[in-house]
């Protein structure tokens, strides 16, 4: 399993440190929290122990640490029964970047440790716990578990290690300088020390006969030493950070594989002074729309952890943010119920939200292909910012792309549209659907393909919620297609002829019309003529401030029917079938026979647009009646 996540095994120890380093933000905060547990919080660390003889490694940390039910369920749960499910998931990933998603689990990193080691030994014990318990595998799918009276507070992972193999990139990871590399290129910025034996210095060999006792008593007691900076990247200068650095701090606070797409620093100076260091990543989670995806950045109080996640930093639609922020002037013990009615808190996450917004607009300009991944896998969540961020929604509609009928491949934006408008148009046009091809197929489309005007295509499902919300767009209406009174005469076009014929059609069809009305009372709220169709016979459209059907499927998903609404039945006066019925209508109003064509018309609709019609069974009954007469 391991062997089908990872390439680089160096990455074991910064999952392991990472681990420990978050056990150590865990203890510092549960202490601030529970004056009364007990545990020792005077000197947290990290200390690496390397064991060149028997071949072993141990990172051990003094935090939290797990009870015995903890250990189960984080630790043993893959080692056991979700092995088989997890390989399940890994071989149903279509591509190595999904299988990485996978990686986030916890546990999963844990396990890397079997890539450089035939067994694993975990011991642990919880803070404020008597008991401890031990835990060990040969990574072959089973695991030992016992308790442990000698448990410290905190937990160790001692890895006996495979035999060097350079051809498989298996490293000498029993050499202490090796493994100080490792630490210093993934892990410097651990906020923690990481601690390991000082290196000795060579001694001559007659300086080493004459050490004797000494020198032996000396090298059972070597100096320690912390092998990392402990620099927190976002306290220091720009100059003196690497990508790679902020790339690797990227991943210990993501549990994600990939670099981030984007950078972002920020330092606020003043009455209220704090520095953020965020990153837009280069890919979604497979968890970004589950109802528990967890959101927000790690808060600190002057370099003190604080907590994961604070989501009063960072709204919802901006969930796939990660980062650190590190205010200068909050409380240490501050609640999350607090913070969302702090001020301070209130004015951090508007210039940061304004931050990120004008970051992605950056890219869109000065890298667009960057910005095409970054639409491409957080579109649909940034859009969620137009139903309740009004502060920002004219920068959040500025960054938006769409599909359009104008170009089946390249998106446009709103601006772009506007500034392709048609002279004397007044509305930028759109529709929803489920699909491209959906859209595109709909009758509602035909008069607006035939007259050259551009529609955006809208097949997200929070496109269906924002259109509502979003009146529109540099002045200019947002009007979809498919709802109300279309009218795409321009003032160019407006003609005395065109307003004589129409007025003669509403004449001659005024009983039809009356009378399909009546016939289909229980399905349309009025059947009325349709100046958007050519081709197609007729169509069903909503008034203008309906809800669509997208819609009402949506919240009847979410468990809330909205009431029912009864749409319009359009038909097009110039369509042989539509002719014919208003004929036949003329010569014999009461042939029970035209009912029936009004329904099928009414039912035909429906499908063309891809709904449902109410009663299947009665249509294609119908539908057969009239093909046999044909016969």
């Amino acid at each position: 399993m391991i062997h089908s996540i990872y390439s680089n095994k160096d990455v074991f120890l910064r999952e392991l440190v990472s681990n420990a380093s978050d056990a150590l933000d865990k203890l510092r905060l549960e202490s601030l929290r529970d004056g009364n547990l007990e545990a020792d919080t005077s000197d947290l660390h990290i200390a690496i122990e390397v064991d060149k003889e028997q071949r072993t490694l141990t990172v051990r940390d003094n935090g939290i640490g797990m009870s015995h039910d903890e250990v189960v369920q984080l630790i043993g749960t893959i080692a056991n029964s979700g092995t088989a499910k997890f390989l399940q998931e890994l071989k149903e990933s279509k591509d190595a970047a999904a299988s990485q998603d996978l990686i986030g689990q916890f546990g999963v990193g844990f396990y890397s440790s079997f890539m450089v080691a035939d067994e694993v030994t975990l011991l642990t014990r919880r803070a404020g716990e008597s008991q401890g318990t031990r835990w060990e595998s040969s990574g072959e799918g089973t695991y030992s578990i016992a308790p442990a009276d000698d448990a410290p507070q905190g937990t160790a992972v001692t890895l006996r290690l495979k035999p060097e193999d350079t051809e498989d990139a298996l490293y000498d990871y029993a050499s202490p300088r090796k493994v100080r590399e490792i630490v210093k290129r993934y892990s410097d910025f651990i906020t923690w020390p990481i601690r390991m034996a000082a290196e000795a210095p060579a001694k001559p060999a007659a300086d080493s006969e004459e050490a004797g006792d000494d020198s032996a008593e000396e090298a059972a007691a070597p100096e320690v030493e912390t092998v990392n900076s402990m620099k927190a990247l976002w306290a220091r200068s720009k100059d003196e950070v690497t990508d790679d650095e902020y790339h690797e701090f990227y991943k210990h606070i993501s549990h994600d594989w990939s670099n981030p797409l984007e950078t972002i620093r920020m330092q606020a100076e003043g009455t209220f002074e704090y520095q953020s260091l965020l990153f837009i990543p280069s890919r979604a989670p497979q968890d970004l729309y589950m109802r528990d995806h967890k959101r927000g950045v790690q808060l600190y109080v002057k370099r003190v952890f604080i907590m994961d996640d604070c989501e009063a930093l960072m709204p919802e639609y901006l969930r796939f943010v990660k980062g650190v922020v590190d205010a200068a002037d909050l409380s240490l013990n501050v609640s999350r119920e607090a913070l969302q009615q702090d001020r301070q808190i209130q004015l951090m996450r508007r210039r940061l939200v304004k931050k990120v917004l004008s970051t992605v607009k950056d890219t869109m300009s000065g890298a667009p292909e960057r910005y095409t991944t970054f639409w491409k896998e957080f579109g649909p969540v940034l859009k969620e910012g137009l139903l309740g961020d009004f502060e920002n929604r004219e920068a959040i509609l500025d960054l938006c792309s769409f599909a359009t009928t104008r170009d089946a491949e390249e998106p446009t934006t709103l601006r772009q549209y506007v500034e392709r408008m048609k002279e004397g148009q007044e509305h930028l046009y759109f529709m929803t659907g489920e699909s491209r091809s959906m859209v595109e197929s709909s009758p509602h489309m035909e008069a607006f393909r035939e007259k050259g005007f551009e529609v955006l295509v809208l097949t997200d499902p929070i496109d269906e919620l924002w259109v509502d919300a979003v009146p529109e767009f540099d002045g200019k209406p947002l009007r979809s297609i498919a709802k109300g009174q279309v009218d795409l005469d321009t003032d160019g076009e407006k003609d005395e002829e065109t307003e004589a014929e129409r007025e003669r059609q509403k004449q001659d069809y005024a009983d039809l019309l009356s009378w399909m009305t009546t016939t289909l009372s229980d399905s349309v709220k009025e059947v009325r003529l349709s100046s958007r169709l050519t081709t197609s016979p007729a169509c069903i459209v909503g008034d203008t401030h309906d809800a669509s059907p997208q819609l009402q499927n949506i919240y009847k998903a979410m468990g809330q029917e909205l009431p029912e609404v009864k749409r319009i039945l359009e038909l097009n006066p110039t369509h042989p079938l539509v002719i014919g019925l208003r004929t036949a209508h003329g010569e014999r109003e009461d042939d029970a026979g035209l009912a029936e064509t009004a329904e099928l018309l009414h039912g035909m609709a429906l499908l063309a647009e891809g709904g449902e019609l109410t009663d299947p069974a009665r249509f294609i009954k119908l539908v057969a009646g009239r093909l046999e007469k044909t016969l």
